[in-house]
């Protein structure tokens, strides 16, 4: 779950997913949960719960379950309450690592979060510490086998809408946009039939921290482990260039 722009660890993120599905429809379910209490379970006039959907869907989650976890958290009755909160540190090397989580127990969250960092010789920091170093945009992924049309018509499409930045790589396009314009550039993107391998709002890294180090990667990658093994993370923000 690593807030990379590059198509090879979208792919790789999307391999991991695969293999733990428990661990994503968790994630997934938690968020339905979220977006329908804030926003009503109607995804047409809630447009936080129909990207959770999407995401739902393109990590294979069956639409029965989808509605099940809909219907469950548009009920009536007690439910538990997962409330948002974000941890920052630094990994070896001077890496900047944020987490994202959803949690019932902050107490519990915030124990296992410092265990991932300290496990990987890191160090928790206080929130603002190193987010300073990141910038919140939409990112939208294509891949070129996906895609059919040229590289001019797809940046033209997304200039169009909104995008701020356009960029290929040998395997993608990339698409970076304010987290105001992202609805409004998907939804164009979508219209044009133009097929997304992610598309988000996300962390960019505005620097990234290049570690050579075998013993320094080791650790890093330990911390990113742990913290992708625990179901109240949601998402993983780093500047190591894997």
């Amino acid at each position: 779950m690593s807030g990379h722009s590059k198509f090879a660890n979208i792919k790789h993120k999307k391999e991991k997913n695969d293999a733990a599905k428990g661990k994503i429809f968790t994630i997934i379910g938690r968020e339905i949960a979220v977006a329908v209490k804030e926003g009503g379970p109607d995804p047409s006039n809630n447009f936080k719960l129909a990207q959770v959907i999407a995401k739902a869907k393109a990590s294979n989650m069956p639409n029965d379950t989808i509605e099940r976890g809909i219907k469950k958290a548009s009920g009536e009755g007690a439910s538990v309450n997962y409330e948002y909160c974000t941890y920052e540190g630094y990994g070896p090397a001077g890496t900047a690592i944020i987490v994202n989580c959803l949690t019932d127990n902050k107490n519990r969250t915030a124990a296992n979060v410092r265990s991932a960092f300290t496990k990987g010789s890191g160090n928790l920091g206080t929130q603002g510490c190193v987010s300073f170093m990141f910038d919140d945009k939409g990112q939208i992924i294509v891949d070129k086998e996906e895609y059919e049309g040229s590289a001019d018509d797809l940046m033209m499409t997304a200039l169009d809408a909104g995008a701020d930045d356009f960029n290929e790589e040998d395997d993608s396009f990339e698409i970076l946009t304010s987290p105001d314009a992202f609805e409004e550039v998907e939804k164009a993107l979508k219209e044009a039939g133009v097929p997304m391998v992610s598309a988000e709002v996300t962390k960019i890294p505005q620097n990234y921290v290049d570690v050579t180090d075998e013993d320094s990667i080791t650790k890093i990658q330990r911390i990113l482990d742990l913290l992708d093994e625990d179901d109240d993370v949601q998402a993983v923000y780093h500047n190591w260039n894997e």
